[in-house]
């Protein structure tokens, strides 16, 4: 049995359940209005690298995660940069409270993608999510190399805890340090 969707402004739905048991869509607003936001669309309409014009696979650059130390310095230089031309400038002017609840809508988009079995949703919901993390470390004053450190910190803890018994893990889980980011 279908329940009728509220219409928004221009005959757009709402965004509430229109049938019974169907999983809401993620929405993007779009100068106020509420559109449906299909990432497979997106990636066909202009290419796997957005709107501009894409290189042939075979001349593409391989990406790497050094993108994300760029992207955090695009970020940190936009801190002081006019918020109306700059959506990085917005967020960063809006506080943390705006930027968490960005990082946290980010974060369940990711989510329902994954549940969902959309591999190039996911994709995009997670591009959404580290782009969202790293607005929240510039606003924090973390730096990546802080956390590339942390990370390498558990990496070796994590070999050294590794073995035929795993003698540390379980010398380090019976110490109650009071940490579980042991990996």
């Amino acid at each position: 049995m279908a329940k009728s969707t509220k219409k928004g402004p221009a005959g757009t739905s709402s965004g509430k359940v229109a049938r019974k048991g169907k999983v809401k869509k993620p929405r993007r607003e779009l100068d106020g209005f509420a559109v449906p936001f299909d990432p497979a669309a997106q990636l066909k309409a202009h290419g796997a690298s957005g709107p501009k014009k894409s290189l042939p696979a075979a001349a593409a650059p391989r990406a790497t995660a050094d993108v994300l130390d760029r992207m955090w310095n695009v970020i940190e230089s936009r801190k002081n940069a006019d918020p109306a031309v700059s959506h990085s400038a917005r967020l960063l002017a809006k506080g943390a409270p705006r930027i968490v609840q960005k990082l946290g809508e980010e974060a369940i988009e990711c989510l329902i993608e994954l549940v969902q079995g959309n591999r190039v949703g996911t994709i995009a919901e997670s591009a959404d999510l580290i782009y969202h993390l790293l607005v929240s470390w510039v606003h924090a004053g973390i730096r990546p190399e802080e956390v590339w450190q942390e990370l390498q910190n558990r990496e070796s803890v994590s070999y050294s805890t590794e073995g035929s018994r795993g003698t540390l893990k379980r010398l380090v889980g019976s110490a109650n340090i009071g940490t579980t980011k042991i990996p």
